[in-house]
């Protein structure tokens, strides 16, 4: 194990509160620890010389060595108990007392004060509003909860101590164990990530389980979790997928970027299975912890019930797996064996009558198939079969042809023995078809997880001095909203916009627009209005003759719908022919946890009506900016859909990857959109932008 090694295998725990009163934690705490635990339980309470038979010291100093601390004293006197267990060398500590963080006020600046104190002293220290930690490795119950867990090979941490007492009461029932588990309460030192981390260089830990409402820090997460996953899998219920705030943000990417859409993106880049409740998480958990990997996404249901196996069949269409197709040998093999009236075809249907030879025999075929990845034995109980003998057949053929199985009894007191059996060898059990069916597909994402490589992003030369003037001189302007008017910055950024400038007067605008050849576009500038095309503010296809005319007339349209709107000038650019390309717009909301979210979409102004989107955590490598393109649903378009020409998309990822960049290295920047970035098979050009500073960043910025 690694640098929390000593928390989870401790020799001697001292409770620092420890009580003789029923119905306190401090009593709970040290029964807890007294009933169970492998090693000795120091009680710290300096008012008794005793406590539930065990000799009580004054203080953790007169305890001797003592590897963990649990601390259960009240808010005001934490800091100086956690202080004097440091001076002791205790190196780890457990606070399980509330009134910090969570309450605010004064419990903040406490918090505060605990964090600065574990720094100094390098403590490891889990809370404080913590339920306590377990480790069933050596039956330590270092929590207030109402039972200790059950040995086995899953580790669980969760942010919510209610929902771990709930969680081992409804896994006792069902024979799920655990290696370790802990209560994060307000994750003030130690979080997700070092638990991740400790966890994933424990041995005896298959599996790693969450139950997280926020992760402190989104960026450290990924990189850990990156490493993590390779080896060992890892699930998490994330609860909240409000988009609360996001009405008010300035961006098209800020209103469909809501704070779920970092959480979906940043698990998914960490490698980290999202899970909907907790059937799913212990489902996926037990086949994750039982079953090997599969080859292919190629699914085989073999059952003795035609209807149940449509059931399953409908699943597995409804997933992003697919039904195995067997090879002629196995198509051979199921039509000389089954009756006449089975189906061979997948789903194996060997009919209602069917006794234990003929699912075995039919197993073995289907499981020796090379098309078959994964296979799913369901079966309804009947007069010719005992599930005993099924179970049995099952968790030897599994083991023979080493292809992940999930069965799915449907039944009643009939079951239990054999799904015993079955759970013994690491196959689950199911009553619900749908639910092997989504088992299976957990088991084919990880697979996919394992297979990833992941590359560096890719560093690109960009002005970063022009970039801090531009954004610098907005700021000293009070200007925190930026528009058109700052496309140099993505010029600086070596992203390809058209010929053009803004303007303040008719004048400046005849003389700059015949620089350019042909007709062009003009757009009112102003940080108050953000959607121009809906007031008429954007003229398209403006010859050399209208140029005076047409820039009085957005002026005016401008001063008509915001009076007080600050109007920055015209916007004069070469016309791009948007009918040779396709508009995609590529943006970026600065989430509290993870930092920047790239977005890539289809653009124009129906983004926020279609919300054909994907989105990645930046720094977005070549690899993740070729996958945002593909997810859309719109992408063929770029493909050559329906006669168009191909467009550039290594052009659209580089534009991508430059954002990216941008954002990575000007945290100033809190929202961007460049919409439309119209994707043409000779290149990718940004026409608009637009986005928001922190003018406090900025000026804490390094400089380049």
């Amino acid at each position: 194990m690694g640098e929390l090694s000593t928390l989870f295998a401790p020799e001697r725990v001292a409770v620092v509160g420890a009580s003789e009163k029923e119905g306190t934690v401090g009593y709970a705490i040290t029964k807890n620890l007294r009933d169970d635990f492998d090693g000795t339980v120091v009680p710290v309470n300096p008012n008794r010389d005793d406590v539930l038979g065990l000799d009580c010291y004054g203080s953790v100093g007169d305890a001797g060595d003592v590897d963990v601390a649990v601390v259960v004293v009240p808010p005001t006197v934490v800091l100086d108990i956690v202080r004097e267990a440091a001076e002791a060398g205790v190196r780890n500590v457990v606070v399980i007392t509330a009134g910090f963080g969570e309450s605010g006020g004064e419990g903040s600046d406490r918090e505060r004060d605990l964090v600065e104190l574990a720094e100094e002293y390098d403590l490891n220290l889990v809370g404080p509003n913590s339920l306590g930690i377990m480790s069933t490795a050596i039956d330590l119950n270092a929590t207030f909860g109402p039972r200790n867990a059950s040995p086995g090979n899953i580790s669980f941490m969760s942010q919510s101590g209610a929902f771990i007492t709930a969680v081992l009461d409804w896994a006792a029932e069902r024979d799920i164990g655990f290696k370790d588990v802990v209560s994060l309460g307000n994750k003030a030192v130690l979080d997700e990530s070092d638990f991740a981390r400790e966890w994933g260089d424990d041995d005896g830990t298959d599996v790693i389980l969450g139950y997280l409402e926020d992760i402190t820090d989104g960026q450290a997460f990924i990189e850990t979790a990156r490493e993590v996953t390779q080896e060992t899998p890892m699930l998490v219920v994330k609860s909240g997928r409000t988009q609360a705030g996001a009405s008010a943000a300035a961006s098209h990417t800020g209103a469909i970027a809501g704070s779920d859409a970092a959480y979906e993106t940043g698990l998914d880049q960490a490698g980290v299975l999202r899970v909907e409740s907790v059937q799913e998480l212990f489902d996926f958990a037990e086949i994750l912890a039982g079953q090997p990997l599969p080859d292919t996404e190629g699914v085989a249901i073999i059952s003795n019930a035609g209807g149940p196996g449509v059931m399953a069949t409908d699943a597995v269409g409804d997933s992003m797996l697919s039904l195995a197709d067997f090879t002629d040998e196995t198509l051979d093999r199921l039509q000389e064996f089954l009756p006449e009236e089975a189906n061979i075809y997948n789903p194996v249907d060997i009919i209602g009558d069917a006794p234990i030879e003929r699912f075995e025999e039919t197993i073995d075929i289907v499981l020796a198939d090379d098309n078959v990845g994964m296979a799913i034995v369901l079966s309804c109980p009947t007069a010719t079969l005992s599930f005993e003998d099924l179970a049995d057949a099952t968790v030897a053929l599994q083991a023979e042809h080493e292809t992940p199985v999930a069965a799915t009894l449907m039944g009643g007191s009939s079951t239990e023995l054999p799904a015993e059996m079955l759970s013994d060898a690491g196959i689950p059990t199911y009553f619900d078809p749908e639910r092997a069916v989504g088992s299976l597909e957990a088991l084919s994402r990880y697979a996919e997880i394992q297979d990833r490589e992941y590359t560096e992003p890719e560093t690109f030369d960009i002005d970063r001095e022009r970039i801090t003037e531009i954004l610098t001189s907005a700021v000293e302007s009070g200007r925190t909203q930026l528009g058109v008017e700052s496309m140099e910055l993505l010029d600086a950024c070596g992203i390809e916009t058209p010929p053009g400038g803004v303007v303040d007067s008719p004048r400046e605008a005849e003389a700059l627009a015949g620089d350019i050849d042909g007709d062009v576009v003009m757009k009112i500038v102003s940080p108050d209005i953000t959607h121009k095309s809906d007031i008429g503010g954007v003229e398209v296809g403006v010859s050399t003759e209208e140029i005076a005319s047409t820039y009085e007339d957005l002026v005016v349209r401008a001063r008509n719908y915001q009076p007080d709107a600050d109007i920055v000038g015209v916007q004069i650019q070469e016309m791009v022919d948007l009918d040779s390309g396709t508009e995609t717009i590529v943006g970026v909301n600065r989430d509290p946890q993870f930092g920047p979210l790239v977005m890539f979409g289809l653009g124009g102004i129906f983004v926020e009506i279609m919300e054909d989107t994907s989105f990645r955590v930046a720094p977005v490598t070549e690899v993740d900016g070729q996958e945002m393109i593909d997810e859309v649903t719109s992408s063929p378009l770029l493909y050559g859909a329906r006669g168009r020409e191909p467009a550039d998309v290594p052009a659209l990822v580089e534009v991508i990857q430059r954002v990216s960049q941008l954002v990575t290295e000007f945290p100033a920047i809190t929202e961007l959109d460049i919409n439309p970035v119209v994707a043409t098979p000779d290149g990718a050009a940004a026409i608009d932008l637009r986005l928001t500073l922190d003018a406090e960043a900025l000026q804490t910025q390094e400089q380049p």
